[in-house]
């Protein structure tokens, strides 16, 4: 029988709170009532806290003693298909739906009685002189048919200084009033026409915009080698998403990608579209949600938590570079956001495009099984072509002791300096160096509350533990001995390499992109865009610079350490380093000169760093497919793994013991437990770490197994248990 849609004023409603209390709650209906997925305050203890209504009461308490509705907040309602998404979210990665519910609320004020600001509108006269700032103020508002907009919007819309709109406003031609702060926003032009488009891409858009206007669901890979125009051929399925009335995500895995990215939908469709990540303010946060949620954001720009936003009819999700790690959310509840925009789209009856120049081996093996639609770009857009790759064998060179820039990698750099060409130099390390040494007793400085080397983050004068965030000090006299002047740096980091640059080539200007560097998401932004009007000689970066960007006078890439990511028994290393260095390779040679890409290592005859040499993609999908179908591993398998942590190490070994010695939930359906083991990092912010692993075959229901398993560990304050379902690192 179907819910009802509506409750009637004191008939009781279960309540699903973001509280960590794992359960639903009975309340009365207001005096109004309240409908299904009404977002609600209710009372629980002393505290108002927020809440969806779910369905029913259960009625399994005092009846007596059950509080009322404090009131219904002015927003949406949840739809139903929102519900759904969180309920098969929660169950596939086995999350509490209360921590499924704050990731769908994560926008400040949404109890907040709505503020009012100055917006300004189209007036009543005419301006007795006109100016060209003045024509241009009229023809936005007379473009966008009545809108209102803020000072800053229309300013910034205009091109024109906010004095302008005020003069305007005090002769009567715009109209100042007070609003609702969190106002729609402004309408995508979808008639606007695109970059004129190879016949490739032309048809890569046809077929995307022929899947949205079949209205059903259908994801689509679509490949295409670095700088093919993978963008603007999502774009049309964009803009065929909008024409049709329904809404579009378009997902980027880094926040500095988005300033190119926004500049390229404004010039498509004529308007900005919606921003939602951790650099967009509170207030535009809170005005994203709401509007999202009321169908008047079209197009939304965002992180992977922008997948949980409360669209009213989404008909299209980009993930573009599907393939990056940062898709995977590690901490508080555990998913990718790749794979949940799957689950996503099929319950809204949406298309999903997974762009990519080096797909995941998950989406490759889709593709492959037919499961996923495949589009190829193998030409780059225009005149520009893809970048030779040669390899630099560090064997055969003479490299001066603690330099990491080769020979013929610095000769490579001084010619295109004097072409007056760009050079990015690659180095996948934060900081100075990876590890500080005492060469008095040779121990090595360690994090005081993680099981990880501290890594000198020379620009800042501090050891950094990339664990747990603790910082400290550089000390004079090691920690350990007391003996000063012994501490030395061993291995480099980006600004150890910036120091050798700036040696090297003395009256080269260099730029060091690297996350810790950057206080704020607009500096990074600043910077970025520097380097891509030309004003830099040489870059240096970490894997920040190897997504999305497009620097026309770059022209020449070397990479330091090709063989770094090779280290270590990573299932995915191999995919990695092949995915990085290609990514990275192909910021070289964007526009109309052609690129070289560099890279040095010690193994050239190494099977990945053959493959990417030789630029045979398919071949090398199909051989680490095979290798992990021989293993029984992802895609071909499933994993799932389980973190026991406690302040003290026994604690969390004993859980992993009991788990072991009673696995007969996960034996039944034939699945394999390896530990309890110490974790690779086994101390993290003063917790001791072990880690269990679960292996079965490809068709196994694993979440009913695992929550069984799981289920029966004995409750400890002490103890904390995290599991992770499909899990991308290992430490």
């Amino acid at each position: 029988m179907d819910l009802p849609s509506h409750y009637a004023p004191g008939e009781l409603v279960s309540v699903l709170t973001a509280q960590p209390i794992d359960r639903f709650l009975d309340y009365r209906a207001p005096a109004n009532g309240c409908a299904q997925g009404a977002f609600v305050q209710v009372p629980l203890g002393p505290r108002q806290v927020l809440g969806v209504v779910w369905g029913p009461g259960q009625g399994n308490y005092d009846l007596s003693k059950i509080r009322p509705v404090t009131r219904v907040l002015d927003v949406a309602p949840m739809r139903d298909e929102m519900r759904e998404f969180l309920i098969r979210a929660g169950d596939y990665t086995l999350t509490p739906m209360s921590a499924m519910l704050r990731l769908a609320t994560r926008a400040p004020g949404l109890s907040d009685p709505p503020s009012m600001q100055k917006v300004y509108r189209l007036g009543d006269k005419d301006m007795d002189r006109m100016t060209d700032a003045r024509r241009r103020v009229l023809a936005v508002l007379e473009e966008y048919g009545g809108l209102s907009f803020t000072l800053k919007e229309l300013s910034d819309m205009a091109g024109v200084s906010s004095s302008v709109v005020k003069g305007m406003v005090a002769a009567g031609a715009v109209r100042e009033e007070q609003a609702p702060r969190d106002l729609p926003y402004p309408r995508m032009d979808t008639d606007r026409r695109g970059k004129p488009l190879t016949d490739s891409q032309a048809a890569a858009a046809a077929r995307l915009a022929e899947g949205m206007r079949e209205g059903t669901y259908g994801t689509t890979l679509l490949r295409g080698v670095t700088g093919s125009g993978k963008t603007e051929v999502y774009l049309e399925a964009v803009a065929a998403c909008l024409a049709q009335g329904r809404q579009a995500l378009v997902l980027l895995p880094e926040i500095a990608l988005s300033e190119q990215f926004l500049i390229r939908v404004e010039q498509r469709f004529g308007a900005k579209p919606v921003e939602w990540h951790s650099g967009v303010t509170m207030t535009e946060r809170r005005r994203a949600w709401k509007m999202v949620g009321q169908g008047e954001a079209q197009l939304v720009i965002g992180a992977r938590s922008a997948l949980f936003l409360p669209f009213r009819d989404l008909g299209l999700i980009v993930v573009d570079e599907e393939h990056d790690t940062s898709y995977k959310q590690e901490d508080g509840a555990l998913y990718s956001a790749r794979d949940m925009s799957v689950l996503r789209a099929s319950i809204a009856g949406a298309r999903v495009v997974l762009a990519s120049a080096t797909p995941s081996l998950e989406s490759w093996a889709n593709a492959e099984a037919g499961k996923y639609e495949r589009l190829d770009l193998d030409a780059r857009f225009g005149t520009a072509v893809l970048p030779t790759m040669k390899a630099i064998d560090l064997r055969a060179e003479r490299m001066e002791p603690g330099r990491w820039i080769s020979p013929t990698l610095a000769s490579a750099v001084q010619t295109r300096i004097a072409k007056g060409e760009q050079s990015l130099l690659f180095l996948n390390r934060r900081g100075y160096a990876p590890v500080t040494v005492c060469r008095a007793c040779g121990q090595n400085i360690g994090c005081d509350h993680c099981d990880a080397w501290m890594v000198e983050h020379r620009f800042q004068k501090r050891l950094m533990c990339h664990q747990c965030g603790e910082t400290k000090p550089i000390p004079e006299a090691c920690p350990s001995c007391g003996v000063e002047g012994k501490l030395a740096p061993i291995g480099p980091g980006v600004e150890r390499l910036g120091e050798e640059v700036a040696a090297v080539f003395p009256e080269a200007r260099m730029a060091v992109l690297s996350s810790d560097l950057f206080g704020s998401a607009r500096a990074l932004k600043e910077a970025i865009a520097e380097i891509a009007e030309g004003d830099i000689d040489i870059i240096i970066g970490t894997q920040l610079v190897a997504k999305g960007h497009n620097f026309p006078k770059l022209t020449l890439v070397g990479v330091i350490d090709a063989d770094l990511g090779l280290q270590g028994a990573d299932l995915r290393a191999a995919e990695r380093t092949f995915q990085l260095m290609r990514q990275v390779a192909g910021r070289a040679g964007r526009a109309d000169i052609p690129g070289e890409a560099l890279l040095q290592t010690h193994q050239p005859d190494h099977p990945v760093i053959r493959a990417i040499l030789d630029g045979d993609e398919e071949a090398f999908w199909q051989a680490e497919a095979e290798a992990r179908r021989a293993a029984g591993m992802p895609p071909y398998g499933r994993l799932a793994a389980v973190i026991l942590s406690a302040t003290d190490p026994q604690t969390a070994f004993r859980a992993g013991q009991d788990l072991a010695r009673n696995a007969m939930p996960l034996t039944k359906v034939s699945a394999q437990v390896f530990g309890p083991a110490a974790a690779p990092i086994a101390r993290v912010r003063g917790r001791h770490r072990v880690r269990m692993l679960v292996k079965a075959g490809k068709g196994v229901a694993l979440q009913a197994a695992m929550a069984q398993w799981v289920g029966q560990l004995r409750p400890d304050k002490d103890l904390r248990v995290s599991v992770d379902i499909d899990p991308q690192s290992f430490f």
